[in-house]
């Protein structure tokens, strides 16, 4: 007979709680794979992967659709509850093999070494600890592994960097899920250990207003061979 939890019994919160966020995420980013170039930009970032995958933070699964059939397993991890259950519908459409996992960037539930390849998409604004996050990718990749990214951060002139700031130090994170604007991926991705490959300018939208969250970055990087 099964036990029951008694009254004073605490129910474990997940790490990430962001439900009103997360509704909106789910709707802007559907509509942003044909209005803004985000269909295109996933199948850039995702071409060419082989292997076992780690996607960290996966969102609502919209990569899913998009990876090669020369991945033979992807495991995506995401904390917020609303996104995974979006995540684990389209991982059941998904061409290769996609399990949902919860979990946090800063202490990913899997083993080091164990993957060819990581993607980390529109992630490292929002994480609490971009080092530690980085870190664990790091930890989890095979030496000589791959990591493909997408990332918006600090970009434009002085006023646009004054106004990221700005946002960051007030409202922006309260009303985007823990979001940043004014953080640089590629400095974070070379300071944690990474060999940086070819990366790309990419404004988000490709054809339209210039906004404070518009400067992204797409680009490789590698876990350097024989390192810890």
């Amino acid at each position: 007979m099964p036990l029951r939890p008694s009254g004073s019994a605490k129910v474990a919160r997940d790490p990430v709680h962001h439900p009103l966020f997360a509704r909106c995420y789910a709707r802007v980013s559907v509509r942003a794979e044909t209005r803004m170039g985000m269909a295109g930009v996933r199948d850039r970032l995702l071409t060419g992967l082989a292997g076992r995958v780690i996607e960290i933070g996966a969102g609502n699964g919209l990569n899913f659709a998009r990876y090669p059939n020369t991945v033979s397993e992807v495991v995506a991890i995401e904390p917020e509850r609303l996104l995974r259950r979006l995540a684990v519908e389209a991982a059941l459409r998904a061409e290769v093999p996609v399990d949902v996992v919860p979990g946090t960037a800063e202490a990913l539930p899997v083993k080091s070494e164990a993957y060819d390849a990581a993607v980390i998409s529109l992630v490292l604004c929002s994480v609490r600890d971009v080092t530690r996050a980085l870190g664990e990718v790091r930890r989890v990749l095979r030496p000589g592994g791959v990591v493909r990214f997408f990332e918006h951060g600090r970009g434009g002139g002085r006023l646009m960097v004054l106004t990221q700031r700005t946002l960051d130090r007030t409202l922006w994170p309260a009303l985007s899920g823990g979001c940043h604007l004014a953080r640089d991926p590629v400095a974070a991705l070379r300071d944690a250990g990474f060999e940086l490959g070819p990366y790309r300018r990419v404004m988000m939208p490709e054809n339209g207003p210039v906004l404070p969250s518009s400067y992204c970055v797409l680009g490789t990087a590698w876990r350097p061979e024989g390192t810890g």
